[in-house]
């Protein structure tokens, strides 16, 4: 039995979609019918081949892009899952009861596809990759480490509470960050609308005059010209240098190099190292807790890491530690990991609690994270303060000049 999505019209001509298992095209178009609905087009969502590269070009994009979930649907799917599964429901049909329960139609399609798969006897773990862009790399070696061990239902809640708890990160982080960033952007556009439309008014006194003007009034004035004149090509050209930026980005080389600089900014280089810090912390906990071998777990830990010298960083340390070395020594010799972390699991490699050492060192570089946004969101909102009292100061002085010139020759 497959899914397929379909489109039909209802007994008022609306055009209504959705998704059905069935046989075949025609049960469905049977189904539909008996609905009291006349179906329009019905097509498999459940092909043979993997959704990551299946087509190609604008069609192949459109079905990655489908074939995604968020952080808080894939949160909600692996706890109903996780709920069912220990329940004692079999899993193809735990599968179907989370399909039905989903509202987004994306989230029920993958789930119908995974449910598929598991009908025609793959497992849980081959059937989830068939979809690599919904569930990474971690996700399946957690569920296979599950179905080996025969604890799928704990292993599906240690993933449905590291997923809630990733969602929550990334949820704080952007918090953290509207508030600076949209205060900037008011800043810049007040001053904008300055140096556009209030400044030139007030300056066109003085131009009319013989006087030689001001430096500093001088240079208001030309800024102001810029602005009016050549302001949408600057947008232009700022929007063109992040494109082109991006597309040389796209080279592996360039963008190792660009990681290493940003790993060595003052303030952005250490809070990129805490983040991936504890993302590598938390998915290790998790992997090893869940009965996922050391070396299989530091490869998939190194995975979620977004700096390509991390990356790099902990693919070495699987390498020592395959060669004999302890890990909170490999760890050491890398460079990038922060000393508490690699105290705790010294501590758990020679007490042999690895696992909730980890657990510890992920919580511990949560709230330092949490701690280093604080400092750094406290320290760009003041600045955006400065920032736009001083440009609003220049302005205002570059207008007195000359006024104040005026009055001291009279």
């Amino acid at each position: 039995m497959g899914a397929y999505s379909y489109q039909a019209l209802n007994e008022a001509g609306k055009t209504v979609k959705g998704i059905l298992e069935g046989d075949s095209e025609r049960q469905v178009r049977s189904q539909l019918r008996a609905k009291k609905l006349k179906p329009l087009d019905v097509s498999s969502v459940t092909g043979g081949r993997r959704m990551s590269g299946a087509t190609g070009g604008v069609e192949g994009m459109r079905q990655r892009w489908r074939a995604k979930l968020s952080a808080r649907d894939l949160s909600l799917i692996t706890r109903q899952l996780a709920s069912l599964v220990k329940s004692g429901l079999p899993l193809d049909e735990a599968l179907q009861a989370t399909a039905k329960q989903q509202q987004k139609p994306n989230s029920k399609r993958i789930l119908l596809q995974v449910r598929t798969k598991v009908l025609e006897g793959f497992s849980l773990a081959q059937a989830l990759g068939e979809i690599p862009t919904a569930f990474d790399n971690m996700y399946r070696a957690m569920v296979r480490a599950g179905e080996s061990s025969g604890y799928l239902a704990p292993v599906l809640e240690r993933l449905a509470e590291y997923t809630q708890s990733n969602q929550q990160i990334q949820q704080r982080l952007k918090t953290a960050m509207i508030y600076p960033l949209v205060l900037l952007f008011i800043s810049i556009s007040v001053i904008v609308a300055l140096m556009a439309f209030v400044v030139p008014k007030l300056v066109s006194v003085f131009q009319q005059g013989e006087r030689e003007l001001p430096a500093l009034t001088q240079f208001l004035i030309a800024s102001s010209d810029f602005i009016i004149h050549y302001g949408h090509y600057t947008v232009l050209v700022i929007i063109g240098l992040i494109y082109g930026f991006r597309r040389l980005l796209r080279n592996e080389s360039r963008m190792r190099r660009w990681h290493q600089i940003k790993l060595k900014m003052p303030v952005m280089g250490n809070l990129i190292l805490q983040i991936n810090s504890a993302r590598f912390a938390s998915t290790l906990a998790l992997l090893t807790s869940s009965g996922v071998p050391l070396l299989q777990a530091l490869r998939i830990a190194g995975q979620v890491m977004t700096n390509k010298i991390m990356q790099e960083a902990c693919e070495q340390v699987a390498e020592d530690v395959q060669e004999g070395t302890p890990l909170h020594r490999a760890m050491e010799n890398s460079g990038y990991f922060p000393p508490l972390l690699i105290q705790l699991v010294a501590s758990g490699e020679t007490n042999g609690t690895l696992s909730e050492q980890l657990e510890n060192a992920a919580q511990d570089q949560e709230r330092e994270l949490e701690m280093m946004l604080g400092v750094a969101m406290g320290l760009l909102e003041p600045f955006t303060i400065v920032f736009m009292g001083g440009a609003v100061c220049l302005i205002v002085m570059a207008i007195l000049q000359p006024i104040f010139e005026m009055n001291s020759l009279v």
